[in-house]
């Protein structure tokens, strides 16, 4: 029960850090609330990119197996609603530079890795829909090589914007979610040999 208690204040204590410190920033001050809200609606997607690979991992006390990844795709959509807000809000705030991001003629450096990022995301989300329609090894590569997108860009926009967010919390975070993804994908059964029958060959023929 220790265990278990300190693993969920852990993670909590990951998200809301950054959370916390992007609430005290200065540069609120002189922000619009729409574009704020869309600031924290990336802040919350780079956290629930923390809890997808632990669901999966089945490292959530009370959340393994099929319960975990029940949660998963819940939270994949949530994740989809953030960045739908993230990306509508920064939209609203400011046509031209969003224009000139979704386009990949932005000057910033940190505009490409997102954008491509989101697509990812939203190609997750297709896929999710049509799951069925795939089969089960098709999905799992897709699925993982999109996660691989996702997480990349995510941390790589996270990292490259000077803004409301503190460097040393959000690093901590980027962190920890390359590092669950990297540890959760290492050991899935995807990258297992299969071994064949007894008297079957996989020598080709």
């Amino acid at each position: 029960m220790a265990r278990a208690i300190l693993i969920w204040v852990a993670l909590a204590a990951a998200i809301g850090a950054p959370l916390a410190a992007a609430a005290m920033s200065p540069l609120l001050e002189w922000r619009s609330a729409v574009y704020i809200l869309a600031g924290f609606a990336g802040i919350v997607g780079l956290g629930v990119m923390l809890v997808q690979p632990l669901l999966i991992g089945g490292y959530l006390p009370g959340l393994s197996g099929r319960s975990g990844r029940r949660v998963h795709l819940w939270v994949g959509g949530a994740l989809v609603v953030a960045v739908v807000v993230h990306v509508g809000g920064l939209w609203i705030t400011s046509p031209p530079d969003m224009a000139d991001a979704l386009l990949f003629t932005s000057p910033t450096p940190f505009s490409p890795f997102g954008v491509i990022a989101m697509w990812a995301i939203f190609a997750v989300a297709l896929l999710a829909t049509f799951r069925r329609r795939l089969r089960p090894r098709t999905w799992r590569l897709a699925h993982m090589l999109l996660a691989i997108v996702i997480v990349c860009g995510t941390v790589a926009h996270g990292m490259l914007i000077e803004g409301t967010m503190e460097f040393v919390s959000k690093a901590v975070l980027c962190a920890l979610v390359l590092a669950a993804t990297i540890r959760v994908m290492a050991s899935l059964p995807i990258w297992r040999k299969r071994t064949p029958p007894r008297g079957e060959s996989i020598a080709p023929r």
